[in-house]
Parts: structure tokens; sequence; C-alpha cells
């Protein structure tokens, strides 16, 4: 009685805190969501300062002065790891902007001008330490000497317009000894005939003129400019000011950095995201629930509330860690409402097995020893899903990461959901006189068509092992087969390069659009329509004018064009994740096959991690020979399918380690088909509840998520055929090799031992 009030209790402050949570708290929507440019910048070394977490976070400081001179609304800037650091600009659908701002590298400093034309002509002297040859803002040649004034003497600027006298103007503010420095620089300048070349300042960044401003002629000779400031006029442009004002206020980066990944999405294509998950995940929640009711009837139906409080606790849970929703993350979250369901479906199929057994237990008897017999089962499933998002998390990079955070977060409610949440519900249903009067309403007094099909066949599964294992081998070729004859699709951030994606306002046929960009020096870029009306555009080396090319030349046969995507990963970064996706399946597998040896032996282990490199393969494959894309998000879908396929072999084994316990006599592989045949119930309904899921998201989802789900319904349909006809005839062939001795005999109760309900009574 005690234990079903504190699972009450929980079950209430859980709720409520979600729900508070959910209507005083606003999502956190990632870039992809919300529209916007994304940059990562990569720090190098420098002659002077080695590139580490210190050196990085004073970069990072003067980009932030950049960024906020950017005007963007709720700019964020952060580290990650010890030399990268991550821009988020809202709103800003140019990339070309905020690179030409976060892209200047080089320390700001101030050059006296020794002239016009080149450092030295033909038979001149050589030029003086210092000296060189620059170009200034109007693409005409200067010599400048050596630097007088560093970034580090300059306070900030400002733009400003001038009502008086019209036109926009920078101010620039100097601080320490750059005060004197600019005092004395300007006064030798003034010294020099008004309009002569050598009366002017160079402000030089990134070894680039961005302005050459002459001394105004009421500064005197050897005066200079003092007062701690300066201003700037000219025939500014609005813009042009700005964008001065932010270069100047951004000062010196101590390191050079490197911009190595740009993502933008256009805020259209993001609600549309946001729409079609949200719209899946109704539709998907409303199908499984439907499922889950018709199977197991009052009990499915509450099943069905509790599954609909993970929606809650999980988006709450979201919400209170203050964790970006991204599209992978919606995707992770609509994932986890059909994992979520596994639990539910377990414990109740074992009730099934308990009231319809030989002891023929009562109701309330039958749900306490369902929920007791399937929580390793749960655990240990749960447990190996966690490791493959934990490893999703650590590897990848991007918006994928969210989908890491969603799906631990999904797995770790789904739990509470089902074994707190729905307990209760069931529980307090159960102790009703009158449901248990009418048990055939609940769902669990009937056996259902499935395990009654399988009791009448019984067929002998495991005595056709070497049949499965035949299929297994030949679809393991075909899919090697498709990888190397066909190749695989990598995207752009296993090789580096540029992809965008438009949208005209009049439909392009993709052959035009391929010979528009090749018309524009892009023979090889790869040209693709996606959805009706809209183009992508795949190549390497685009810098941001020649984006701007191909979306003229595209305007030209399609109309009006818009930007909807643009993702830019460099070759570096590229080489760097396509190795950590290796290196993350391998440790994937490596960290489930030592999980389930240690929770089982090491023949179950391996059998199962073997199932899952299969799963794998079979998908990768597929997509290689019908020619789809191998991304991040695939990535996802890849380590999602290694704990979708690892969470079918936990259930079967489970069952088999506690028959084998019981029956230590008996023939392994008639162990192991006794098993198959009674977990078959649970892997046929927890398979099509996610199916429904997952079917929603790939009719729903748009084609940002089509090839996500496509993968995990693959992944899915093979991991549930493989966890029967691959993981377990292999554990057969392995322990009659490894001739292990079977688990201790459970010992036989005390006759005295009394058997404990759920509420705490002795029956």
């Amino acid at each position: 009685m005690r234990a079903r009030q504190i699972r009450a209790l929980i079950s209430l402050l859980v709720l409520a805190g979600s729900l508070w949570a959910v209507l005083t708290m606003d999502a956190k929507l990632g870039l992809d969501l919300k529209g916007g440019t994304q940059v990562v910048l990569e720090t190098k070394d420098s002659p002077e300062v080695k590139a580490n977490r210190e050196s990085t976070d004073k970069a990072l400081e003067v980009l932030r002065r950049r960024v906020d001179a950017l005007g963007v609304a709720e700019p964020s800037i952060a580290r990650s790891g010890d030399r990268r650091i991550i821009v988020e600009l809202p709103g800003l659908q140019e990339p070309a902007e905020a690179a030409k701002v976060l892209g200047r590298t080089a320390q700001l400093t101030f050059h006296p001008v020794l002239g016009d034309g080149p450092a030295a002509g033909p038979g001149a002297d050589k030029p003086a330490e210092g000296e060189r040859e620059l170009v200034d803002e109007d693409g005409l040649p200067i010599r400048i000497g050596k630097a007088a004034l560093t970034g580090s003497g300059v306070g900030g600027a400002d733009a400003g317009y001038d009502l008086t006298m019209g036109g926009w103007y920078v101010t620039v503010d100097f601080r320490g000894s750059g005060e004197g420095e600019w005092k004395k620089l300007t006064g030798t300048a003034a010294c020099n005939p008004v309009g002569d070349p050598t009366r002017r300042i160079a402000i030089v960044l990134d070894q680039e003129v961005i302005s050459s401003p002459q001394v105004d002629p009421s500064v005197g000779c050897d005066v200079g400019i003092g007062g701690g400031s300066t201003q700037i006029t000219g025939s500014f442009t609005e813009d042009g000011a700005k964008d001065l004002s932010a270069l100047i206020s951004g000062g010196a980066l101590p390191v050079p950095v490197e911009i190595i990944e740009q993502r933008t999405v256009g805020p259209t294509l993001g609600q549309e995201a946001i729409d079609a998950s949200r719209n899946a995940a109704i539709i998907g929640i409303i199908l499984t629930g439907l499922f889950i009711v018709f199977v197991y009837r009052f009990f499915g139906f509450l099943a069905t509330i509790a599954l609909a409080s993970y929606a809650l606790i999980s988006f709450a849970a979201l919400l209170v860690l203050g964790s970006t929703l991204t599209l992978p993350g919606l995707a992770g979250f609509v994932l986890a409402i059909g994992m979520a369901i596994d639990a539910n479906v377990l414990v109740f199929e074992r009730a099934r097995e308990e009231y319809g057994g030989p002891a023929r237990k009562n109701l309330r008897t039958a749900m306490n020893t369902g929920y007791n017999k399937a929580w390793t089962a749960i655990i240990d499933s749960n447990v190996t899903t966690l490791l493959a998002a934990g490893l999703l998390f650590y590897f990848a990079s991007g918006p994928v990461k969210g989908f890491g955070v969603t799906l631990s977060i999904g797995v770790l409610a789904s739990m509470v959901s089902a074994l707190i949440v729905a307990r209760s519900l069931t529980e307090l249903a159960a102790n009703r006189p009158g449901l248990r009067r009418r048990a055939a309403v609940t769902g669990i007094a009937t056996t259902g068509r499935v395990r009654n099909w399988i009791v009448k066949k019984n067929p002998d599964l495991m005595g056709r092992r070497t049949l499965w294992l035949s299929i297994s081998a030949v679809l393991v070729v075909v899919a090697i087969a498709g990888i190397v004859v066909r190749g695989l699709n990598l995207g752009i951030e296993f090789t580096g390069g540029r992809l965008v994606e438009y949208s005209t306002s009049t439909p392009l046929d993709p052959e035009v659009a391929r010979e528009k960009v090749s018309g524009v020096g892009f023979p090889r870029a790869i040209v693709q329509s996606s959805g009706e009306d809209d183009i992508t555009v795949r190549a390497s080396d685009v810098s941001n004018e020649d984006e701007l090319k191909i979306r003229e030349a595209l305007g030209e046969a399609g109309g009006e064009i818009t930007k909807l995507r643009d993702e830019l990963i460099g070759p570096s970064l590229g080489k760097e994740l396509r190795n950590k996706a290796i290196i993350a399946l391998i440790i994937a597998l490596l960290a489930q096959m030592i999980y389930l040896g240690v929770r089982f032996r090491w023949t179950f282990g391996a059998s199962a991690v073997a199932a899952m490199f299969h799963d794998v393969l079979l998908v990768t494959g597929a997509f290689a020979w019908f020619g789809r894309p191998i991304d991040g998000v695939f990535l996802a879908a890849a380590l999602t399918i290694v704990g979708l396929s690892v969470n079918d072999s936990v259930v079967v084994f489970d069952r088999v380690r506690e028959m084998w316990a019981d029956n230590p006599k008996m023939p392994f592989a008639k162990i192991c088909n006794a098993a198959t045949l009674q977990t078959v119930p649970r892997t046929v309904n927890t398979g099509l509840g996610a199916m429904f899921i997952l079917a929603a998201l790939a009719v729903l989802g748009g084609d940002s998520l089509m090839d996500f789900a496509i993968a995990l319904l693959l992944g899915l349909i093979v991991g549930t055929l493989s966890s029967v006809f691959t993981a377990t005839p292999l554990a057969i062939l392995l322990q009659a090799r490894s001739n292990t001795p079977p688990p201790t005999p459970r010992q036989p109760k005390d006759k005295r031992a009394k058997e404990r309900t759920g509420d705490g009574a002795v029956i």
C-alpha cells in the first residue's frame, strides 16, 4: 500500500511540475527552427600566440563586440572546446554579412600613408622597414609606413548621422596610450599639404585597408587630434558606416580564426519544420494511442494517458535544462514517443502470461508480477539506448547534438511515464472490484491474436538457424556491393563544401538548373530538386560571392528566388566529422558488447553486436543503392538504429536467461526458440507502435526529416527481424562453440516464503 501511494504522489508532483514549466517557460529554438545564421570558427596558432582555451576566450570577447555591432537581436556566442567559437545570429539570412565582420582575423592597425603607387619602382631604393604597398578602399595602390597605433588602443567606434549637414559618420574613441599615439600620428600627417596622399591615415585590418581618411585642414602641424576621440566623415551609406564602426570596435584578435562551418536557415523553412514535426507528433501519438487501446483495451487507454504525460514531462525537462530545441531534436522527441510504449508493452505482455498462465493469478497480482519481471528488460534496453544517445551527443556536431540530448531526455521521461505514471494508474484500476469482475475489459485477461497463433503453430524457428544466418550473410553481401558499386552519397558534413537550398516562384527543372549553375563556373556541382519548387546545389569551394552568382543564375530561369538553407563545412572539419562518425560507431558497438557481456554473457553480447552491425550495414547499403545522402542526420539515425536493434535483442536474451536458469538441462536451441516465440507479441506490438510514429514523420515531416524517418523505418524492420533471425541463431552457434555452462539454477522457494503483492499485503 505504501509503495503504491509513493508512486502516486511522485506522479502528481512530476506532472504538476512539468505543467508549471510548460506554462511559465519559453522553449529555446535552434536557428534551424527560427531562422538565422550559425557560424563556427576555429582559432589557429600565430607566430606570437598559441591557440588554446585562454587565447580563444580572448578572441571570443573581441568577436562579441563585433557581433554586437551587427545589431542582431539576441545573438549568441560561446566557446566549444578549447579552440572553437559558435556564433548564432537569429534573423540574419545573409552569411556574407556575418563572414565580412567575423572573418577579419588580423590585428587592427593605423599607419601613416607615404604616397601613391608602388613601394619601390625599377631602380628605386629598397623600401624602408615596415613600408609596404596595399590597396585602399577605392581599389588604388598606396604605400604605408610602420604601424603607429594598434587596436589595443581603441576603446570603441559608433556610427552616427549628422542632422545638420546630412550624411553618416563614424566616431572612434581611444583609450590608454592610444589617445597620445593618435594625436602624434595625426599631427605628423597634418604637416603635409591638404589633398596630398601623405596627409591620410590608413586603417588596416586583415592586410586590407578598410578606411584611409585625410586629416582635416583645421588640424595644425604637430598639433594633431586630441581629446581621446575622432570623427571619420565622408560619403558613407548607413550600412557602410555601421560596417566600418563594427570592424574598428571589434579591435584585434589575439589569434587568427577560420570559419569552418556555417549554416543559414530561412524563417519560412524553420516554421514549416516546426509545423511538420508538431503534426507528425500529434498524429503519431493519436495513431499509437488507438493501436495500444485496440490491443490492450482499458489498460491500453491508461497507458495512452501516461504516453501523453511523457510528452509533457520530456518537453518540460527540455525547458528546465535550457536545452536548445533543434530540428533533429524534434525528431528525437517524436521518436522517443514510439519508444515510450515499449515498456508498457513489455509489462502488459508479461501480465498476460501471468494472468493466463498455470498459476492463474488474479488481476492485481498479474500486473504487479508483470512490472517486476519486465523490470530488467526495460532497464537494459533503455541503458543501451542512452549509451547510443550519449555517444551521439559527444561525437556529433551542430544541430545533431540536439537529437542526442532530446533522445536521452525522452528515454528517461518514458521510463518515468511507464514505470511510475502508468503503473500508478493501472494499480489504481486493478484494485477496483468492478474491474476485477470484468477482467476481459482490461486487455490483460486475453492472450492476444499473435500469442494464440504462436501457441497453435509452435514453429521451430531455431531449427532453421543455418538458413536464417545464410540469408543474413547474403543481405550483407548485397549491402556491401551497393556501397562498393554505387558508393556513398556523403553529405557536406563529411566531405566539406557548401549546400544551398533555394525556393523558386516558378517550377524549375533540375536539368535547366544544372546548366545555369554550370554556366557560372560550377560544372561539377550536384544540383537536385527538393520538394515541389525547391532546388539544392552542393559543391566545394563556393564563396559568398559565388553563391550570389548561382542565385542570380537560377533566378533567370526560376523567377523570384528565396534562399531556404545555406550550409558551409570546411574540408578539415568534414574529415574530422567523418573520422568521428566511424569512431562513434565503433565505440557504440564496443560499449554495447561490454555492457551486454557484463549483464548477460559474452556470447550474448557478441551476438547482439553482430546483429547491430548487420542492421546498420543493411540500412547503409540500402541508402547507397538508392543514392540517398549519408550526412549528420543519417549518423543520428544510424546510432539510433544501434539502440533500437539492441532493444529487441535484450528482450529476447533476457527471456533466454530466465528460462535457461529455470531449465538448465533443456537444450539451449530449444530454450532460445521458446524464448523467441514468447517475446514475439511484444516485438510485434512495439514495432507497430513505433512504425506509426516514424510513418507520420516520413509523410508529414517534410524533406528535412524524410531521410531520417526512412532510415529509422528500415532500421526498425531490419532490427526486429535480426533479433530473431540473426542475433539468436548466432548466440546458439557461439554457445555451442564456447561450451560454457548454463546459469546456476534458481533455488526453490522456501515453503514458508510469502509472495507479496504491490500494496504490501501477503497472500
